[in-house]
């Protein structure tokens, strides 16, 4: 079994831990931004250019698919740039949840139009994780490590501009804002053909939550994050392996399930030692 599950799940499993090292870092960023559902927003703009690039008779794992949903993912980076505001009387995330409503619904109706529109929103939906192989691994470890390097050399006024960018003028935001969510739609559009909407959330949003309930410093709550992507993932391959359950959902589920038991441990009396 231990050789039928490294030859099967390898690719999978590879393909899980390469997505959370640039997921647990964006998902950090929009955990301090307060935009939990840009992701979504994000990825659902780039299906609904692949959508359009569908319809239009163009292979959806081709560069035409390609080259749509990063126009469209680049698109949805200069509105949400540009709608950033300070003042909370139209909140960024009721414009996001507009986006991805109206995003979702215009996949449809283009999808509609096609003879295999239901596979594509399923396959945009949950992906196919299973079946990645190791140039498709390849592919998004080089993709990754050109975005990761970004963010490296960028950290500094990333980190700024997400922890409210106090002391920058209101343009300044907006073209970080801009590169940071044009760098995010360039792994979305990579990520989400791989593992689909509903796991690259979980990988964006889990462990960074995971990693704010125990950790306090940006740098340990990183660590926590990647360690717990990569553990989760691994459990969530195996069971998914050994029970034979569709591996996507297998891992969304298990990432649930940690998440729960951490807020559940976390939330367990304890009796504090007395004073001395």
């Amino acid at each position: 079994m231990n050789a039928d599950f490294v030859l099967f799940m390898a690719p999978p499993l590879a393909a899980c831990l390469v997505i959370v090292c640039i997921h647990a870092w964006l998902g950090l960023h929009i955990l301090a931004r307060g935009v939990i559902f840009v992701d979504l927003a994000l990825a659902q703009l780039a299906a609904l250019g692949a959508a359009v690039a569908v319809v239009a008779g163009f292979d959806l794992d081709g560069p035409a698919g390609y080259a749509a949903s990063l126009g469209a993912a680049f698109l949805g980076a200069a509105l949400f740039s540009f709608t950033r505001t300070r003042s909370s009387e139209v909140p960024q995330e009721a414009i996001i949840g507009v986006v991805y409503v109206v995003a979702a619904a215009a996949s449809i109706l283009a999808l509609d139009r096609s003879a295999h529109g239901a596979e594509h929103l399923k396959e945009v939906l949950v992906g196919q994780i299973l079946w990645v192989n190791w140039t498709d691994v390849g592919r998004a470890v080089g993709v990754y490590a050109v975005v990761g390097a970004l963010h490296w050399l960028c950290r500094r006024p990333f980190l700024r501009v997400s922890n409210g960018g106090e002391g920058m003028s209101a343009a300044t935001v907006r073209a970080w804002d801009f590169l940071f969510y044009a760098s995010f739609g360039v792994v979305i559009t990579v990520s989400v053909p791989l593992a689909g909407v509903l796991l690259v959330f979980c990988f964006l949003i889990v462990p960074a939550l995971c990693a704010v309930l125990i950790a306090s410093t940006f740098r340990a709550r990183l660590l926590v994050a990647w360690a717990v992507g990569f553990v989760v993932s691994a459990i969530g391959c195996i069971l998914s392996y050994a029970l034979d359950l569709p591996t996507g959902a297998t891992v969304v589920c298990t990432f649930g399930g940690a998440l729960g038991l951490l807020g559940l441990i976390r939330s367990l009396p304890y009796r504090r030692a007395p004073p001395a």
